[in-house]
């Protein structure tokens, strides 16, 4: 047995030789700059030595997880049993001793050396007189972690010393891509765990189903869920878009012993009727054209889980009869065929439009109605939740923040805003809204004036008409008395100006009062104090002054 010192490699353009060994470095370098998992990779590059030099066997092995031991992670000439039987001792036999020592190792003929101990079975068949095997150690940050070994590989015409220039650079190619390896395992185990805290934190700040919400309607909502969860009945959702029926979908899902299988979910306003019973239903081979194979529906998909339809009201009045048959019966058949299909699925449906209206006109089926009401909740509308708001918007910043690499915060006076805000669009509105405000961002701040236009005309409008101070002559609403009062004024913004304004004057500029006088909250008064630029005056500054 010969030990060696890696020489440095001598590369002879000139010799057939090395254009073989350029190939196979280049093929490997390629290989492993483009691989993700690292037995797959392994295993290829002693397939490019294989097809290139006619490598007949090799075997890289590593140390185990717990440094006890070495362990074959790759071969090529072995198989799985002889693979699996290539277990050393850190100082045992050959590989032990490349290990060990941190150089490279001839044995000219294993036959006659005693270090070899043929541990995997698998030189039993060979029947040459003399069979070389080479080894080299694989180095990180100059410690040994594994061995690269392989029998003779560029025949006896060729110097030892070529076999182990060519290996040792493979083996440093090895080491870099191990090294990369357990890089990314690292990262990723990471990622695990910054995952798993994240959750554990949404658990603890925002209800253990991942909804986020605080208010008293939401809690009623969490609580539902509870209830609902662990039965088979058909959960019917009811609200407004954007309020969150899909989260709450999967929430029930996840709360029921169906959580381990799958959650399927599907819009049945997404799709034309012929393409969503095929969806739905599954079609066979041939039930129309372009059906060139059999195909499962989500119903099949969801078997043993939870199928979500969402928009069930615009389910057409053809699905509905094989929608109310598997509610009933838990059957149906595919599109183009004849064999019944059983499937046991939890239905959830939602839907933002009145069914008993629907039903009333003839457009949705009274019997389906009826089986898909068995456990109705309504999701409140945002604005009916106003308390979530700074939640939800400290979430949605977060996110879009980390997502867009930017560090923006909302203005006093945006955050104001949009409490007052009505929310037509709910909570998916709030996010979007977000998301556009931190993207279109030039600067750290937000402010009003970066607010989409047609939200400060709807709120303009909402307080406007739903206002008391709007209704109410006793109090000082902006009607034909109050125009009589100020008969210069001739809009309505110069009306509201000066109703403010005369309402902070009458409670000596104290904005609680003048706000409860008018019906508006303290956030509306002071909107309009900043939007009709109104200043207090500085005999205002007693509120028992006999002039106010």
């Amino acid at each position: 047995m010969n030990h060696l010192h890696t020489p440095a490699p001598t590369l002879a353009s000139s010799c057939p030789l090395e254009t073989l060994k350029i190939q196979a470095l280049s093929e490997i370098c390629q290989l492993i700059s483009e691989a993700v998992h690292l037995d797959t990779a392994l295993a290829r590059v002693f397939q490019v030595l294989h097809e290139i030099l006619h490598m007949d066997r090799a075997t890289l092995v590593l140390l185990d997880p717990h440094r006890q031991r070495l362990e074959i992670k790759a071969s090529y000439g072995l198989t799985i049993e002889e693979e699996q039987r290539g277990i050393y001792g850190l100082s045992e036999g050959i590989c032990g001793q490349i290990f060990q020592t941190g150089s490279p190792c001839i044995v000219p003929d294993i036959n006659s050396e005693p270090l070899f101990l043929n541990r995997t079975g698998a030189r039993t068949t060979i029947t040459k007189d003399r069979l070389s095997f080479i080894g080299v150690p694989v180095l990180m940050a100059q410690k040994p972690v594994g061995v690269l070994t392989v029998d003779r590989l560029f025949g006896p015409e060729i110097s030892f010393k070529e076999d182990i220039s060519f290996l040792s650079i493979l083996a440093t190619l090895i080491s870099q891509f191990i090294a990369l390896h357990q890089a990314i395992n690292r990262k990723e185990k990471r990622l695990v765990e910054e995952n798993r805290s994240l959750k554990a934190e949404l658990h603890g700040r925002f209800n253990r189903h991942y909804i986020i919400g605080q208010s008293r309607p939401m809690q009623e909502v969490f609580a539902t869920i509870e209830k609902v969860a662990p039965s088979r009945a058909t959960a019917l959702l009811l609200g407004e878009s954007g309020t969150g029926k899909e989260l709450v979908a999967r929430a029930i899902h996840e709360a029921s012993p169906r959580r381990d299988k799958n959650f399927i979910k599907i819009n049945c306003a997404a799709l034309p009727e012929n393409l969503l019973e095929s969806e739905l239903f599954g079609h066979e081979k041939g039930a129309f054209t372009g059906a060139t194979a059999s195909r499962a529906g989500r119903f099949e998909l969801a078997d043993g889980g939870t199928i979500f339809l969402d928009e069930i009201g615009e389910l057409p009045l053809s699905l509905q009869a094989k929608l109310l048959r598997v509610l009933q019966e838990r059957q149906f058949e595919r599109l183009g065929g004849s064999r019944t299909l059983e499937v046991d699925v939890r239905i959830i449906a939602a839907t933002n439009v009145n069914l008993s209206d629907a039903v009333a006109n003839g457009t949705f089926r009274n019997d389906l109605y009826y089986r898909l009401n068995v456990l109705p909740f309504h999701l409140p509308p945002l604005r009916e939740r106003k308390s979530d708001i700074p939640i939800l918007l400290n979430h949605f910043l977060r996110a879009s923040n980390e997502r867009n690499g930017m560090e923006v915060e909302l203005s006093q006076e945006v955050f104001d805003f949009l409490m007052d805000y009505n929310w037509p669009g709910n909570v998916r509105e709030l996010q979007n809204l977000i998301e556009r405000l931190v993207i279109l961002s030039d600067k750290s701040i937000i402010y009003e004036s970066d607010l989409p236009e047609e939200m400060a005309k709807t709120l303009t409008q909402e307080t406007t008409l739903t206002s008391p101070a709007r209704t109410s002559p006793t109090d000082h609403a902006l009607d034909s008395s109050v125009a009589g009062r100020y008969p210069a004024l001739h809009s309505l913004e110069d009306l509201e100006r000066a109703e403010i304004k005369a309402a902070l004057m009458r409670n000596g500029w104290i904005q609680a009062r003048a706000a409860r006088e008018l019906g508006l909250t303290q956030r509306q008064i002071g909107y309009r104090i900043k939007k009709f630029k109104l200043d207090r005056p500085e005999f205002a500054l007693n509120p028992w002054n006999e002039k106010t």
